[in-house]
């Protein structure tokens, strides 16, 4: 009954940073010009979709790494997650040491888990360790958390199936 309580808890306060992620990242701030999410053209009238407008603020997290804004299905280990590993996570998990023998160096290595058995569960982010302590704020123990964009990069990944590419 705990166990079910406190995986509730968790799927709620994901969804919560997600809902907030999300509502957030369609608000213009009022310096950046807003590109209408559609326009007809003359020579068919079907709807023709216009590309989005993103300022250079919209695309850094304080420490001014470049998070790439990205949809579902882009998210790119190699573009997207690797860096991200590289900066929060290498320092305990793949630089002289590797706590809990979870290796994030390489795909390979963070794919393999740690002593405890997998900690990336392809195509369901709820049920993936890593997520959800990220979601939760014990990881990474040391160092700046996970920003809510950097948090929505890796689940989106790990919902899409946890490609290597």
């Amino acid at each position: 009954m705990r166990v079910e309580k406190s995986l509730w808890l968790v799927v709620a306060g994901f969804l919560m940073i997600s809902l907030l992620v999300a509502c957030s990242a369609n608000v213009p701030t009022g310096s950046e010009p807003v590109a209408p999410a559609a326009t007809l053209s003359p020579a068919t009238e079907a709807p023709v979709a216009s590309p989005a407008v993103q300022s250079p603020a919209a695309t850094t997290t304080p420490e001014s790494v470049p998070v790439p804004v990205t949809s579902a299905g882009e998210v790119s280990f190699a573009r997207d997650v690797l860096p991200i590993l590289q900066n929060k996570c290498i320092n305990c998990h793949g630089g002289q040491r590797t706590a809990e023998g979870l290796d994030m160096k390489t795909y390979d290595a963070l794919m393999a888990g740690s002593e405890n058995g997998s900690v990336i569960t392809p195509g369901d982010s709820t049920r993936s360790s890593f997520i959800t302590l990220s979601a939760e704020g014990k990881m990474p123990k040391r160092g700046p958390k996970l920003t809510a964009e950097e948090l929505r990069l890796l689940t989106d990944w790990v919902n899409a199936g946890a490609p290597n590419n």
